[in-house]
Formats: C-alpha cells, structure tokens, sequence
C-alpha cells in the first residue's frame, strides 16, 4: 500500500516525479537510438528504478559526493551531472564529461558530485569508504552514497568496504538497489539470505529495508537516514526493493520473468504510477504533468542532438591522461632527458630503510595536512610490522590509521580519499598481497585519470615489502612482483636501493599527482644504514643513476639486486671485465636516456632483478636496448631473473633461484665468449 502523500511536501513529491520524468526520457532515447542504429554503445537498462535517486535528489546537494556503478545511469542523471555531457560521453565525444574516454560505464563529474562510476560490480563501495573518510577528516558533514545492485552483496569488497566503515563510523549510506536479479541470475539462485540488511547488523551497524518504487515512503526513509549520517552516527545499509524491467544488457523487456510476473511488475512501476498518484490526489493536473514530461522529452531530445554533432573522440588523445604528464608514457623511440636531484647540502643522519622511510611520512605530514597513513597494524604498538610508523599514531592521531586484514578496503580507501583531494599513503605489507587488491589498484586507481578524461585523478601512494632473499618465507611472502604492476598503465613504480634513495622516492611518490607503488627490499630493511638527509629531500621520478662507472658491459638493476650487481663488479673488474652499474630507482617512468647511453658507452647490457625472469622488466629493457642500438652493440643484450618457480622455503633452493653475486658474474663472463 502506498504511503500517505500527506507525509510530504507537495512540491517535493512534484520534484521527485521531475526527475523521474528525465531518467525516464533519457532511458527510452537511449533505447530508441540503440534500436534504430543512430546509438552504438552498451547499455545497462535500469527501467524500474527511477524512483531511487528521484527520490534522494531532493535530499543533497553537489557536496554530497556518490559512486554507482555501469547500470547507474539513472543515478547520475538525478544527482545533476549534465545530460548533453552524459550522452556524449556515452557516444564516446570529445563534449563528454569525461572527453569520450570512459564511456557510459565510468562517469566521472566533480561538479555535481558523482565522482565514480564503476563498470566493475562491487567494486566502489572500498571507494566510497575513502571519500567518506576524507570528508569525515576535513570535518565536513558531507554524505557518500554508494549504489550497487543485489548482486554485489555477494562480492568480498562489498563486506570488506562495510566492515571498515563501521569501524571508522564513516558517513557513507551503502544503497543496495535489489531489483531482485543479479546479473541473470534471481536471487534464490545465488543466496541464502532472506534479507541483505543483516549483513550491515552482522558488522555493527543499522541495516534498513525501504520500498524502492514509492517516492513518498522511501524519500522519507532516507531523509531519516542521510541527517543521521550527516550528524555522525555512522554508516547505514539501505536494501532498496525495485525490480528490473529491462534485460541485464540491451533493450526490451527482461526474459527473467513471467509473463504474469512481467505484468505485475509493469503495473508497479514507479514512473507512470507516481504521474497516477499525483493526477488522482489533486496534487498536479494533467496540464502540469504534461508540461513536466514535455520539458524532459525537449532536454533529453537538445542533449542528443548536441552530443551527435560533437566530433568523436581521436587518436590523438590515446596516450593522453594516462598520466598527468604525457612524457611517462612509455614508447618505442622514447629518450626523454630528466635532470638528476639537486645536491642536497642539510644534515644527515645514519639511519636504516625503515628508518628512513619513516623519516619521509613524518616530513610529508608535517608538510601537507592532506596526508595521512593506513595499512594493518600500523598504530601504536607495533607501530607497524616493520617499524615503520613507530610512535607515529600519538604524535599524529587520526593521520595514522590501522585498518581491518582487508587489503581491497584499504586500496579503496586510499582511493577515494585521493579522488578527493588528499595524499594518502597505504601499507599492504608484503607485494605478494597485491594479488588481493589487484582490482583496486589496477582497474581503478590506476585508470581513473584516463577514464575520467583527467577530471578527477587518484595522488596516492601504497608501499610494500619483496620479502625475497632473506630464505624460510616462502612462495607467498618472498616474490618481487613489480611485473605485475607494470603491465598496467597509470601507475608509476619505484624500487629503491638504499635508505636515502627509499625516502627520497617516497617522498616524491607522497608528493606526486599519479598514484605511486613503492617497492621495498626486505634484504635491506634493517641490514644496510647509511647518512641519509634529514630534511626535505627528494628524487625525481624517472631518474636512475650510475652507481659505478665501467666500459665493458652495462648492468641495469634495482632494489636489492643494486648491491649484489656491485659485487659481481668487484668480482668481475678482478678479472679484467670494467662493468658499469644503473640503478634504475624508478621502474616507471623509466630512464632510458641514461639506459641508452651507458649501453651506447659499453656495447653490451644485462638487466638484472629478483623477479621471475619469464615476461620480466628485464625482457622488456633488453629488448628496447636491441631495437634501439643493434648496429652499436658488441652482443645482444640479455637479461637475467629468478628461476620460473615460486619461491621455495628452503634457503638453499632460494639462493640458487635468484640471481646473486656470484651468478650474476658468471652470466656476464658467458656474455664474453
């Protein structure tokens, strides 16, 4: 039974109904233009829905930020970001508000506040966590919405974005929108569960079920819950009850219902029965309503015409927005020039990596109040599993955050709280974890700034321990798995070798506006100390340096493998073989002027690292090293990496696995014959 219109603002429920009338307009343009051939994209159909965001819109503002995901259409149009943007956008126009290059799935506006768009399902609600958390420190009494539909309650980041929530008592609303099918599946197929709002109970907080199809009775359910989330009593579950007209993908009606079910469904649809209701109580007449839906059609029909004649978008934005600076991008010919650190003339101090590294979050919280640290264990005490946040959580408070085991909701985190505006800096421990949170940080920290056509970008940064040539950790604590990493545009890595090179890396990551993976050897975590500046000092990205000179044959490597290159040199130049030794530093950008021009100097090169050799960096520079000077070199550069096997917990398999001193001399002597 629908609730008593009483309990609302006439012109509030004539709101509602104005912004189902738009959704509902774009909606059918959509299927028209899909139907006829004027439209190419891939459509999610949300008919059905409307009422939701209709009814929430009159709730926020543009302060308010939401994520939503690829069938959220509806969603964006309600919370404001401009429809001749929005179709050209999905026409994939330079006019887009994301210039053509996210595409329908991944909207992206600022200035109305819908800051995500996700084409993976479950995957924003880690993300809204951080741009709740960033309003939350900021002291803002902003609101983060979250949609997803009813499938994503069974996705782990789902659970672990609202386990953290209710720890940090975020002000974020998680909006399942249950339109009863996940994807092709109807809910008795894939759950359990009776209801999902026990889950948020389960995890400590308020789960509430609205009916997602009466504008009356669900704007004034969240009414309640958005003031109560603004005041601070933490983060809400809202389970949304609709149900999905349309198929998962195209257009037409959905083949997952009966024809009977199909029928009731149709008769329960939110659109044509609010335009019923506020015809038969008197609160709008036909003339009104007519004028509403007539405003619609004429502005959904302005934006399409003006997104088809927006020109699509070129080639020439291809490496574009990738990074904030185009030069990163890595191409065949590519030699760009970068100018080493400036001499740094401060006060030093003996210090080991770890202390190091925390001798870097110190100054980069001192310097800029929009960094802030979150990993696991991290507060005091243990003041990290490395010792790298030791006293820090007394000193700085909030700005030290330990988290939940929950690496896809600490990814998410950082994520959303760069999106923004601030710097966060997130521990995974070891980089064998990154396998967890591989989505996190590769399909969207790392493409948000593509995706977004630079509207919105991800200035974080997330450390983590190769644990590898230390013996008895095994295969999932002992890999070097910056391969991985690489092969994913957006992020830049760097992989420091000694203490002052680890906080001058970091914080230049801290400080840079792409987001940033640092690299730690375990090997040299506490065994290596040396004078390391005690002030603001920094290494530009995309910088290696010569560690020693040699005419020979050049030797290009980073982390740990820097030091047992330097050996093998000693070894070798015992022999008569002058090796000379890069240190890359950065893996990415990569220096390949200074790369080039040592190989150009010795005519011969081998990239060294702790990684698996197989479809390692090392193949990749080799390869560039022989395209770009086959005519200047005396042998074929080469590389050499770890055995094609996990990591063994036997020491012994382990030092025969990776490259070291001793192996790594006796590849360059084969290199002579």
């Amino acid at each position: 039974m629908a609730t008593d219109t009483k309990s609302i603002d006439s012109g509030t429920l004539k709101e509602i109904y104005r912004q189902m009338s738009r959704i509902h307009q774009v909606d059918k343009a959509i299927q028209s233009g899909l139907s006829s051939g004027k439209f190419q994209f891939t459509y999610w159909p949300m008919t059905g829905q409307e009422c939701i965001p209709a009814s929430i819109a009159p709730l926020i503002t543009s302060e308010d930020n939401m994520v939503t995901i690829y069938r959220g259409i509806h969603d964006q149009v309600a919370k404001g970001v401009p429809l001749k943007g929005l179709f050209a956008e999905a026409l994939g126009r330079v006019d887009g508000v994301n210039k053509g290059k996210g595409g329908a799935p991944h909207i992206s506006d600022p200035s109305s506040g819908s800051m995500l768009t996700t084409a993976i399902v479950g995957a924003g609600a880690p993300i809204a966590n951080g741009l709740a958390l960033a309003s939350k420190m900021r002291g803002t009494n902003a609101v983060t919405i979250v949609n997803f539909g009813d499938g994503a309650t069974s996705i782990g980041a789902v659970h672990e974005a609202m386990n953290l929530a209710g720890v940090w008592k975020l002000p974020v609303i998680f909006l399942c929108q249950n339109n009863q099918i996940g994807e092709y599946t109807p809910i008795p197929e894939y759950t359990a569960s009776e209801n999902f709002t026990g889950r948020a109970e389960a995890l400590g907080f308020r789960g509430v079920k609205l009916d997602g199809n009466d504008p009356v009775a669900f704007h004034s359910g969240m009414k309640s819950i958005i003031e109560d989330v603004r005041k601070g009593k933490g983060p809400v579950f809202v389970q949304a009850e609709t149900l999905r007209l349309g198929p998962h993908a195209g257009v037409g009606d959905t083949h997952l219902l009966s024809k009977e079910e199909l029928a009731a469904a149709k008769k329960a649809w939110p659109v044509p029965a609010t335009r019923a209701r506020l015809l038969a109580e008197g609160i709008c007449t036909e003339e009104e309503l007519a004028e509403i839906d007539n405003a619609a059609k004429a502005e959904v029909k302005e934006a399409v015409e003006w997104a088809l004649n927006s020109p699509v978008t070129g080639e020439n934005e291809m490496l574009l927005d990738v990074y904030g600076d185009p030069t990163v991008v890595p191409r065949r010919g590519q030699r760009e020039k970068r100018a080493e650190e400036a001499p740094y003339t401060g006060e030093t101090r003996e210090m080991a990596m770890f202390e190091a590294v925390q001798s870097a979050q110190e100054l980069a919280l001192e310097l800029d109040d929009g960094v802030f640290f979150l990993g696991e264990d991290i507060g005091d005490d243990p003041g990290g599993v490395f010792k790298c946040f030791k006293g820090m959580q007394g000193k700085w408070g909030e700005r030290i955050r330990p988290t939940p085991i929950a690496e896809q909701a600490i990814i998410g985190a950082a994520t959303g709280a760069a999106l923004a505006g601030m710097r966060p800096v997130a521990e995974i421990m070891f980089c064998d974890f990154v396998g967890v949170c591989m989505d996190q940080i590769t399909n969207h920290a790392a493409k948000q700034r593509y995706m977004s056509g630079a509207t919105t970008h991800v200035p974080m940064t997330v450390r983590m321990i190769a644990g590898g040539g230390i013996g008895g950790f095994g295969a999932q604590h002992s890999q070097s798995t910056e391969a991985m990493l690489l092969h994913n545009p957006g992020l830049k890595i760097v992989y420091p070798s000694t203490p002052t090179e680890a906080k001058g890396l970091l914080l230049s990551c801290i400080f840079d506006e792409d987001p940033c993976i640092q690299f730690e050897s375990m090997m040299l975590t506490y065994t290596m100390r040396e004078q390391v500046p005690v002030g603001d000092y920094r290494i530009p990205l995309g910088v290696a340096k010569v560690k020693r000179e040699g005419s020979d044959i050049t030797l290009i490597t980073y982390g740990w493998q820097v030091m047992q290159c330097l050996q093998a040199a000693e070894e070798l130049a015992k022999e008569g073989i002058s090796a000379e030794v890069i240190d890359l530093r950065t893996l990415l950008p990569l220096d390949y002027d200074r790369i080039l021009s040592s190989v150009e100097k010795t005519g011969r090169a081998l990239v060294v690292h702790a990684a698996t050799e197989f479809c390692g960096l090392g193949s990749e520079i080799a390869s560039t090293i022989n395209e770009e000077l086959f005519t200047r070199l005396k042998a074929p550069a080469s590389r050499f990496g770890a055995a094609y096997a996990p990591i063994a917990y036997s020491r012994t398999i382990e030092t025969a696995q990776i490259p070291h001193a001793g192996t790594i001399a006796a590849r360059v002597r084969e290199l002579f014959k």
